[in-house]
């Protein structure tokens, strides 16, 4: 099915490696946005790092203070070897009194890039501050591609609280003045039995009625686990958003696949975007974001 945007090889990869891929320490969320000007032949690029507390290295910083400190570089790199985009981040996780706590939050910030169309590497590296030669490259496949005017859906993004008005000014948290909490790598833990997520609808008329289906489904299952629907209408001069949730109390720990499609007035498939899920009720959410420094 044609796109304007090459979506669905990321997405695809993505969730096929989930099963086989190295645990890392840096975990790179990524999804891809048409850009808002439209003379403009490229993307936005929305990169979400989490870096994972319980695996630095924590130092003693006084009497009964303790703290762990790390550095991410972020690039993107073209098909020809040159990067196009690279900046270190310094990451200071809270300090701890006592460092057996069992508790040690991840740390995330985020970026928003705007990119040319084309194929890229998204690459990660991470340096823990206090451990030397600690490092952890994370690499993700990234291809823009903006020629068709047939509908399409954006990445999918995965939040732990429901996309809301905000009055705050724009940041990379927002977008289409909707603030968005994300769910690093997908996992729903402890205390979280809902899924939320956010899209953009590309190429649809005004005023057009859309209606959304999503699902929930285990891996190698043959029904849904759990389903939704909602309707919006075509949006004029900017994106269609699209927004749903799903109830996941009564779901077992493990993977799931969220589908997002996208109907016409027909119930046509006009577009549809498919995520990785993980639901781990034993285990300790991640912490909300923070604007590095």
């Amino acid at each position: 099915m044609p796109l304007p945007l090459r979506f669905l090889p990321l997405a695809f990869l993505l969730f096929m490696g989930a099963a086989h891929a190295q645990v890392h320490q840096l975990q790179l969320d990524v999804a891809r946005f048409r850009s808002e000007d439209v003379a403009i032949k490229g993307g936005v690029v929305e990169v979400y790092a989490t870096v994972a507390g319980k695996h630095l290295t924590y130092q003693k910083r006084g009497p009964k203070m303790y703290q762990a400190g790390a550095t991410v570089t972020l690039e993107a790199v073209r098909a020809d070897g040159v990067a196009v985009y690279q900046e270190t981040v310094t990451l200071k996780p809270p300090v701890l009194r006592d460092t057996t706590a069992a508790i040690k939050n991840p740390i995330s910030f985020q970026k928003r890039l705007n990119l040319p169309e084309g194929r890229y590497t998204l690459r990660g590296h991470l340096k823990d501050q206090y451990r030397t030669g600690s490092t952890d490259i994370v690499e993700l496949p990234l291809v823009l591609e903006f020629a068709s005017t047939k509908p399409a859906m954006s990445d999918l993004v995965l939040l732990l609280k429901p996309a809301s008005r905000s009055a705050v000014e724009a940041n990379t948290f927002i977008r289409n003045n909707l603030s968005l909490t994300r769910a690093p790598g997908g996992l729903y833990a402890r205390g979280q039995d809902k899924l939320f997520f956010y899209s953009e609808l590309y190429n649809i008329a005004p005023g057009q009625a859309i209606t959304l289906r999503y699902r929930l489904r285990a891996a190698k299952a043959t029904k849904d686990a759990v389903s939704g629907q909602g309707a919006v209408q075509g949006a004029d001069g900017r994106p269609t958003v699209l927004t749903g949730e799903l109830d996941m109390s009564k779901l077992p720990a493990g993977s799931y696949a969220l589908t997002v499609e996208a109907r016409n007035a027909k119930n046509q498939v006009v577009s549809t975007q498919t995520i990785t899920v993980r639901r781990d009720p034993a285990d300790y959410a991640p912490a909300g974001a923070v604007m590095p420094r």
